[in-house]
Order: structure tokens, then sequence, then C-alpha cells
């Protein structure tokens, strides 16, 4: 089951359970978005029908920029070089469903993220190492460059 969706000003094959990246919305994480401008739903394999009448429901999981593109103008033999940096801001939804003549199709529910486990903090580690106790061995000395490039050889004249 997949939909074809308008959302600022492009077109999305969509399905549920699919994170899409578009425009940015004003709404916050965690909130529903309803997409009413469905061009085609695929209800089964092989058969697409228009999208009067469907609406795929998402929700919106996080909100940033894309990554930094370089605009470049240049002008030659006018010695004009002109470069800056644009970023797309964005917003990642996922389709939670999609309705359409009565039936509901919807993504499975996402796993509960488990609390990342924080280290025990040993506070005495900055006192060891203050106290000048490292177990590192001295570097030997390098060779000299002129030692390197063959100036001690005596030259022919």
């Amino acid at each position: 089951m997949y939909a074809v969706i308008r959302a600022g000003g492009k077109q999305y094959r969509v399905a549920p359970g699919d994170v899409v990246k578009i425009e940015k919305l004003p709404a916050g994480d965690g909130d529903t978005v309803e997409f009413n401008d469905v061009l085609a739903v695929s209800a089964q394999e092989g058969t697409i029908g228009p999208g009067a009448g469907a609406v795929v429901s998402g929700q919106i999981m996080d909100a940033g920029r894309a990554n930094k593109i370089l605009v470049f103008h240049f002008k030659r033999k006018k010695q004009y070089k002109k470069i800056y940096g644009h970023r797309q801001p964005f917003t990642a939804v996922r389709i939670t469903e999609i309705a359409f003549d009565g039936e509901r199709f919807t993504a499975p529910e996402l796993p509960a993220r488990k609390p990342k486990k924080v280290k025990a903090v040993d506070h005495a580690a900055p006192a060891k190492a203050a106290s000048g106790k490292s177990k590192s061995k001295p570097k030997a000395a390098k060779k000299s460059s002129a030692m390197k490039s063959g100036a001690a050889k005596g030259k022919k004249k």
C-alpha cells in the first residue's frame, strides 16, 4: 500500500512507516500532520487509482536543516568571484496511516527507546594524572634534517 502526496510543491511516494523529509512545517516535534492533497493511491500491487477522498497522516519526528550547498558565481576575465552557502530547512515526517475508501493502512508502532546508560565518573582520576605519575616512555630524538638530505656526504666538483 502506498500513496503519492503533494507537500511543499513536491510529490512524494509514501507508504506506512516511511520517514520523509519535506519542506519546513510550522508544527513542533510529536505533532500529527494530515496531507489531504493525495494524487494517487495503490491499494493492491499493480493497481493505482485516483486519490480523491484519501487522507495520509503522519507524525513529525524531527526538524532541521539539510547539508550545506555552495552557490558560486563566477565571471571569467573580470576577476569576479562570489561564494555563499545555503542550508534548506526540512521537517522529517513518519507516515503513520493511509486512509482510503473506508480502509486504513497503519504503520507498526515504534519500539520504546531504552534510556542511555550513564558511565560512572571517577572523580579521583584527575588527581592521579596531576600527580605526575605517567607510564608513557620518552620518545627518541629525531634525526636532523641535514642527515636526512644527504648534506653530510661529500660533493663532487
